[in-house]
Parts: C-alpha cells; sequence; structure tokens
C-alpha cells in the first residue's frame, strides 16, 4: 500500500480481509481485537505526542512524576493570560482527572505488560515470559 497514493484508505482488498476476519471469528464464537495498542506516556509527553497517537492507546500507562501536557506552563499561560496550578501537568494529577489508565514505575513495566497482554488473550495465563 502506497501511502503517497492512497491517503490511508486501506483499499479494498485489505477491507476485505478483515471482513472474513470479523465474519470468521463471530461464527466461531471467538473474541477478536483488531488493534490492542498500548500507549506509554514518559517525562516529558508533550505537544503533538499528546494531541495524537499518546492518547489514543486502549489503554495509557504513564510512569510516576511525569510532565504529560499539551503545551507547556509558560506558553499556557501567555497565551490565555491564565495561571496553570503547580502540579497540575504531573501524572498524579492527570490520573486523578481521568487522563489515562495506571500509572507504573519502570522497573514493574515488564509485568504490567505481561499481565495485559495475558489479559487480553495474546499469551497463555501458565506461559512464563
Amino acid at each position: 500500500m502506497d501511502f503517497r497514493f492512497m491517503g490511508g484508505s486501506m483499499g479494498s482488498v485489505v477491507g476485505e480481509k478483515i471482513t472474513r476476519l470479523i465474519e470468521y471469528a463471530t461464527n466461531q464464537f471467538l473474541p477478536l481485537i483488531l488493534l490492542f495498542y498500548v500507549s506509554i506516556l514518559t517525562s516529558p509527553t508533550t505537544g503533538g505526542v499528546t494531541a495524537s497517537f499518546g492518547m489514543l492507546g486502549d489503554i495509557i500507562i504513564a510512569e510516576p512524576n511525569a510532565y504529560i501536557a499539551f503545551a507547556g506552563k509558560r506558553v499556557i499561560e501567555q497565551t490565555l493570560n491564565k495561571t496553570v496550578p503547580n502540579g497540575s501537568q504531573v501524572s498524579e494529577y492527570l490520573f486523578h482527572k481521568g487522563l489515562f489508565d495506571p500509572i507504573v514505575p519502570r522497573n514493574l513495566l515488564k509485568v504490567v505488560l505481561s499481565e495485559l497482554f495475558q489479559l487480553h488473550a495474546f499469551f497463555p495465563l501458565n506461559q512464563k515470559i
């Protein structure tokens, strides 16, 4: 698929294959996840990442004390002429506002991702990773 030509369209062949996959899963009573996208927000996550693919995950994980914002504090304050409260662009504050799912320290990330993949049936529950 040539993106310059198709411009993001999946085309009839890809669409047909996805349709057949959905029909097969439905007929066999199988679960089907077409896209399982885990987004991991590290510090800093700002601008275009926050405005686009960083916030589109099925599961969005942030690291502790991560600076996550669409725009920096100074830019917001100068543009809107309003004070941005301290700590309002930190993962713990944003978690309580429902912006993402768990806050996971990097040293536990492998374990958490493994559990998520097992939960979503990417690995058998008894398989060691």
